[in-house]
């Protein structure tokens, strides 16, 4: 019995941790207790364990060192910069003003309001990152109008939670940095990767409204005139718009002719910046040339779309890390909320407390995870899983599909940084294994993750949401009329629909790489090649030996021309009756007098011999060039 449960220590620590989550423990302290709990266990059964447990009590001082590694690792600190930032953005009031502009814009045609939910969910994502300030905050402002216009109760609620969950996966998004970290990936790789299936997902839920708008027209009534108080866009929103496209285009073509690397997201600053520019000429000349709908369209759009280029257009530029990234839009979200005037003390404090609160749960659960983790390698358990992922059937498309199917049902009940740094890292191996692209799984995961967040009953976007809706019949404050509270289950039944168009981006992403492969884009041109090419050497009929490699071209000296470094020496010649021994290293060459060189001599061929030639030796490195012209 004893050896039974010697060979089986790993399947069954594994069930103990599910066991201790059931329970309702912390999953911080339910890791580090369950792997320390079955690291005492695993070092007396070591003995008889026939070699598939290798703990020992030296193991626990290498504790302390992996533990001050997760410290020191400076991509966690991007956690809390991106949460600073959302959360300042959340308090400044950019929520409300972009949903009241583009509300408005949308609202003369059926589903305006929805539409604008989604983008408005697009352009939050991409600033805060936070699923539960997005929903929270269109919760409160959107839902109320939508109810006062009688849009249907399922399409509001839904439209709402499936746009705030946008948060999981546009960048710069918190689980994209989790998951980078996890599949060991760097986090602008990630982000190029998942900005595509993003973007087609946020269609998706644009098309779907679009439909629907034509099939149910009344299930979303457009905006009465009385409630559209900044008029129309008129020719001048127009005019606008293809001045903001006319821009891209013609700046992004002229900085490919010019060979700059990453030309569009460049063009993108440009066509953002002109639109302001002229904003704010009229604004201040009152020129009167743009509408007031124009003017309000651009001062509230281009702020956020700036901010997402001062975090994301510097980390796909190579200008900055994902932490350098998430420190500067911490600072641009400061500027952005005194710029409109609602910076104090309370919004700091709070968003400071709420920062504190995300990054010690997050660093406790990377300690418990780490105890656990050390232990379950220790007793195979790695080897345990890969074994058992690598026996589905269907291979590589067998593997993503059990996987999404597992995460899926497994976030309902865990939160995604319990996720990333629990089942991931069990995963990975397997996926390595297969040949997957480490991105595209992530990016899989990512998707995964996020449709889990709107799936009730138990998706965390649901729950923010119930927390916001009305629970009890009210009067609205400008038409008078009583609004009927909102139910549980017409949460659920808006969310439905939504899950649906979920589960089709997923099987988009696993279907179609192509979307997410589009993060390895083609490197800049490197400079061409000045080295002089050397003639090959003659090949001999009875195995002649490998010629010596060129040595390494010095530093030119100042003002000079650069000096080559020695070509190799041809291959020695064995004895013709054994065979070819190893040629010798060839030696560094002395400093040379800083004068033209003389072009390199093509060595002889090597001579016939009877049995396997020796490998010539290599090069001499060229020296260093005198401090001479």
């Amino acid at each position: 019995m004893i050896e039974l449960i010697a060979h089986n220590l790993a399947p069954i620590m594994f069930f103990s941790m599910v066991l201790f989550l059931l329970f309702g423990y912390p999953i911080s302290f339910a890791l580090a207790a369950n792997g320390l709990l079955f690291f005492f266990i695993g070092v007396e059964l070591a003995p008889i364990s026939g070699g598939q447990i290798s703990l020992n009590w030296n193991l626990l001082q290498a504790l302390p060192e992996r533990i001050w590694g997760i410290m020191r690792n400076e991509l966690f600190l991007a956690i809390p910069f991106f949460t600073f930032m959302g959360i300042v953005l959340e308090r400044s009031g950019m929520a409300e003003d972009l949903l009241d502009t583009i509300g408005q814009l949308f609202g003369p045609i059926r589903g305006g309001l929805a539409y604008a939910v989604v983008i408005v969910g697009a352009l939050l994502a991409a600033t805060t990152g936070v699923v539960a300030a997005s929903v929270i905050a269109m919760g409160l402002i959107s839902l109320p109008i939508m109810l006062r216009y009688n849009y249907d109760r399922g399409l509001a609620t839904g439209v709402i939670a499936a746009s705030g969950t946008l948060a999981q996966i546009i960048p710069p998004s918190l689980v994209l940095i989790v998951l980078a970290e996890q599949v060991g990936q760097s986090v602008g790789n990630m982000y190029r990767g998942a900005l595509i299936p993003a973007l087609t997902l946020t269609g998706i839920y644009l098309v779907y409204i679009f439909v629907l708008s034509i099939i149910r027209p009344n299930s979303m009534p457009a905006l009465p005139p009385e409630a559209r108080g900044l008029g129309r866009g008129g020719p001048s929103l127009l005019i606008m718009t293809l001045v903001a496209l006319g821009s891209f285009y013609a700046s992004k073509l002229w900085l490919a002719q010019q060979g700059v690397h990453q030309s569009g997201i460049w063009a993108a600053v440009i066509a953002i910046l002109v639109p302001m520019v002229v904003a704010m000429l009229d604004r201040l000349l009152r020129l009167n040339l743009l509408s007031v709908m124009t003017r309000q369209v651009i001062m509230v759009m281009i702020p956020p779309l700036a901010l997402v280029f001062l975090v994301l257009g510097t980390i796909f530029l190579g200008i900055a890390a994902p932490t350098e990234g998430g420190a500067m839009g911490a600072v641009g979200a400061i500027v952005l909320a005194a710029m409109k005037g609602r910076l104090n003390f309370s919004v700091v404090q709070q968003a400071l407390e709420s920062t504190t609160r995300l990054s010690s749960f997050v660093m406790f659960i990377l300690i418990g995870a780490t105890v656990f983790s050390l232990t379950f390698y220790g007793v195979n358990g790695q080897i345990w899983v890969k074994d058992l992922l690598l026996a589905l059937p269907g291979g590589e498309l067998g593997f993503l599909i059990v996987v999404s199917v597992i995460i899926f049902f497994l976030a309902f009940f865990l939160d995604f940084f319990e996720l990333a740094f629990v089942i991931v890292p069990l995963l990975v191996p397997t996926a390595r294994e297969l040949g997957i692209d480490m991105v595209w799984f992530g990016v899989v995961l990512g998707v995964v993750m996020q449709t889990s967040f709107l799936t009730p009953p138990v998706g965390f976007a649901l729950f923010y949401l119930r927390s916001v809706a009305a629970r009890q019949d009210y009067v609205d404050p400008v038409t008078q009329k009583l609004i009927p509270r909102v139910s549980t289950i017409q949460i659920y039944k808006g969310a439905a629909p939504f899950v649906g168009l979920q589960i089709i981006a997923i099987g988009l992403v696993i279907a179609f790489p192509q979307m997410v492969m589009r993060y390895k884009a083609p490197p800049p041109p490197p400079p061409a090649a000045t080295a002089p090419s050397q003639a090959p050497s003659a090949p001999a009929p009875g195995g002649g030996g490998y010629g010596g490699f060129g040595g390494f071209g010095a530093p030119a000296p100042s003002g000079g021309a650069p000096a080559n470094g020695g070509t190799g020496g041809p291959a020695a010649q064995p004895a013709p009756a054994a065979p070819g021994a190893f040629g010798s290293y060839g030696g560094f060459t002395p400093p040379q007098p800083a004068a033209e060189p003389s072009a390199p001599e093509a060595p002889a061929p090597a001579a016939p011999s009877t049995g396997p030639g020796g490998y010539g030796g290599f090069g001499g490195f060229g020296a260093p060039a005198p401090s001479g012209n």
